[in-house]
């Protein structure tokens, strides 16, 4: 039988930056993927923000085969007829170290794989997991493919709906309102052409995020990410919230709704689509985190519930690479003193509450609250589109006082009880 330190399952970004820091460490670590190759499966729409992370493993980062800096930011309502957008751009963003990046996962993902493999890691693509190992009751590696693996340690970097962490009764039975479908389309356009469209010189890259009457309801939501010559746009919606639609709406549906709004099919007019993919996105924040650590195994990145949407700001990526990172020390420790028990490897969790992952999950555990309100989404932004509408019109009766025409929509709008909620709403977040 195959013997390893470390078997981790899962080439995403919280598997590879795990196995690339044991590596480093001169610990013997095995990282199976069942996609084609380390990227092939990972389709995130895709942007990280590199001032959390920075601190990890800082010796890759100058070489990361990044697309673009995202120096403007937009933020985009849309009604039934009409759209609002505002624009954001600070020298902030546009100053080295940047900020942020857009990048396209199956490029980053396969080279982050190449440094991995460099460091010591053995990467196995095209390798489906049946199931754990266990002695003693206790994980102690994995079964594949009539074989088993021994492991000491096993880490759970295998997605969302990780059947490693269920299985090992980390987690309970998935619940459909924790989670979200996303839907993504790569788009390639000339770099000339992305950057005379969104106002961009050289490098350069813009991020915008819609919602409203795109989602018809439902929490969710649409993004487009700039890369170098290509655009990555797409939609997200909960998946709780198709499964109670009585009208049986598709997320293919949503999305080419989306892409033919005059806001989008201007951007993307004359493109290429090169990729049309789906995946899911954990959402439930802090209160549907699983266990994270048990006798001989840890749980990373997606598989833990590692992702946290903002409203204005959705991250996912950067929560990724820091779990598998402190994943990895927590084993590194663990290996020196022999023992990779379930008290050993707790320290996994207290190096969590000590980082901005759970610091800033536990900052932002009331978002949920104001994302899973249907007014979000279509009262509010027809009510800013059609209070904009109507100061900027000019028809054939003479025109009232701007005064005037403010105080009426807010009147109708925003003074009752549920606006005054849904305020009160925004102070939690």
């Amino acid at each position: 039988m195959e013997q390893v330190d470390v078997a981790i399952v899962g080439a995403g970004l919280a598997g590879l930056s795990c196995a690339y820091t044991l590596a480093k460490a001169g610990v013997d670590v095995l990282v199976v993927e069942r996609g084609d190759y380390p990227g092939s499966k990972n389709v995130t729409g895709g942007r990280l923000y590199m001032n959390p992370i920075r601190q990890y493993m800082p010796e890759i980062w100058d070489e990361a085969p990044f697309e673009r800096h995202v120096a403007k930011e937009k933020l985009t309502m849309v009604s039934d007829r009409s759209s609002v957008t505002m624009e954001l751009r600070s020298e902030m963003f546009s100053k080295k170290p940047y900020h942020s990046y857009t990048l396209i996962r199956p490029v980053f993902d396969k080279w982050f794989a190449e440094k991995a493999t460099a460091a010591g890691a053995a990467i196995i693509p095209k390798y489906k997991v049946e199931g754990l190992r266990r002695e003693n009751g206790k994980v102690a590696g994995i079964r594949a493919e009539g074989e088993e693996i021994a492991a000491k340690v096993v880490v759970a970097a295998d997605g969302a709906l990780s059947f490693i962490a269920e299985e090992a009764g980390l987690r309970s039975r998935h619940d459909p309102e924790h989670f979200a479908l996303g839907v993504k389309e790569t788009v390639e356009l000339p770099r000339k052409v992305i950057e005379d469209r969104f106002n961009l010189k050289g490098d350069e890259g813009c991020a915008q995020l819609y919602f409203g009457s795109i989602s018809k309801g439902m929490t969710g939501g649409g993004f487009l990410y700039t890369n170098l010559e290509s655009i990555s746009i797409g939609i997200v919606v909960s998946i709780g919230g198709l499964m109670k639609r009585s009208d049986q709406l598709e997320s293919s549906q949503l999305m080419e709704s989306f892409t033919q709004l005059p806001e989008i099919a201007s951007l993307i007019e004359g493109g290429e689509i090169v990729e049309y993919s789906a995946h899911t996105i954990p959402e439930g924040g802090i209160k549907a985190i699983p266990r994270l650590y048990d006798d001989g195994i840890l749980v990373v990145g997606d598989a833990a519930g590692f992702s946290l949407n903002m409203g204005m700001i959705v991250r996912g990526m950067d929560l990724a690479i820091g779990s598998g990172v402190l994943a990895a020390e927590t084993i590194r420790k663990a290996k020196k003193r022999n023992d990779y028990s379930t008290n050993s490897l707790s320290q996994y969790e207290r190096l969590l509450n000590d980082s901005f992952i759970l610091k800033d999950l536990t900052t932002f555990k009331n978002v949920w609250k104001v994302l899973d309100n249907p007014r979000m989404f279509e009262k509010y932004p027809q009510a800013v589109a059609a209070l904009l509408e109507d100061l900027m019109w000019i028809g054939s009766d003479p025109k009232t006082k701007l005064s005037s025409t403010a105080l009426k929509h807010i009147r109708k709008n925003f003074l009752s009880l549920s606006a005054v909620r849904d305020a009160l709403s925004l102070l939690g977040i």
